[in-house]
């Protein structure tokens, strides 16, 4: 498991292209027939790709990192399925995940397995975890279910859905929350007016899109952005001092997930337009 030490909200303004990458940008989280983790110092957050195929894959501690008997012993972990069906079994029971479902699963939760239904289409199943301090039962958030909410328009080009899974008033968590965000066909803009979070760190991965598409992501102090490009199934991580929006080639769709001192969805400082640089 790799480790990453984010910088403070200074010296990240001095970086170049290839150390702003190394600092703040997954993007080797899949692996065909692996599990690949990425250690956040920032609040302790894991996240995490797995694409298994003939072999199942167990979800497992690192000594060094976690210094853990089993990998959810003091922690919880959200999974999504960005691919083709596939099972999650937690503890001897096994969750089907269709693509954009969602599962909970609690601390205290000894084996964790990946599979893929099909190994020639297999799952792609990106999950994100942070320590918890209490229990709360494994639970399957299908993407049918989730809570939505409409925003923006065609005329900003910000037209989008939030799709809420874990979160304070739907699946519960310790402190994950967690939930994707789809555009319209024609808009290209998330998360505009920008906001940043002083109670909790975040981290955005993007999908669908295709081999010549990018997402242009913004990040830093609003009076002093830097942008990253984004490709498919690569992740950003975001701490509290950082804003974080973005805009693509076309419509895309982001996993956002969150953990630090509360749960308040709306719990946002937010950014007018006029003071972004």
């Amino acid at each position: 498991m790799d480790v990453r030490y984010l910088p403070d909200d200074r010296s990240y303004q001095r970086f170049t292209t290839d150390e702003l990458r190394r600092s703040f940008v997954l993007d080797r989280l899949f692996t065909p027939g692996a599990i690949t983790m990425e250690y956040c110092d920032t609040d302790r957050a894991i996240a995490g790709g797995a694409v298994p195929q003939d072999v199942p894959l167990a979800l497992q501690a690192t000594k060094k990192e976690m210094a853990a008997a089993y990998f959810a012993e003091r922690r919880e972990v959200g999974v999504v399925n960005l691919g083709a069906d596939g099972i999650v079994r937690a503890d001897g029971k096994e969750y089907h995940l269709h693509v954009r479902d969602m599962l909970y699963i609690g601390r205290g939760t000894r084996d964790i397995e990946f599979r893929s239904v099909n190994s020639r289409d297999p799952a792609i199943l990106y999950f994100v975890s942070y320590p918890a301090h209490a229990s709360y039962p494994t639970t399957t958030a299908p993407y049918d279910t989730a809570e939505r909410s409409h925003l923006g328009a065609m005329e900003t080009a910000n037209k989008r859905t939030i799709n809420r899974y874990i979160h304070a008033g739907g699946v519960k968590s310790c402190q994950l929350v967690m939930g994707l965000t789809e555009l319209a066909p024609g808009s290209v803009w998330n998360t505009m007016p920008p906001h940043t979070h002083q109670r909790r760190m975040e981290i955005y991965l993007y999908s669908a899109l295709g081999p010549e598409e990018i997402v242009v992501h913004l990040m830093g102090k609003p009076d002093a952005t830097r942008s990253l490009i984004m490709r498919n199934n690569q992740a950003v991580v975001s701490p509290s001092w950082s804003i974080h929006c973005a805009a693509g080639t076309k419509n895309y769709q982001f996993v956002w997930a969150m953990g630090g001192e509360n749960q308040e969805f709306g719990d946002m400082d937010a950014v007018a337009m006029q003071d972004i640089r």
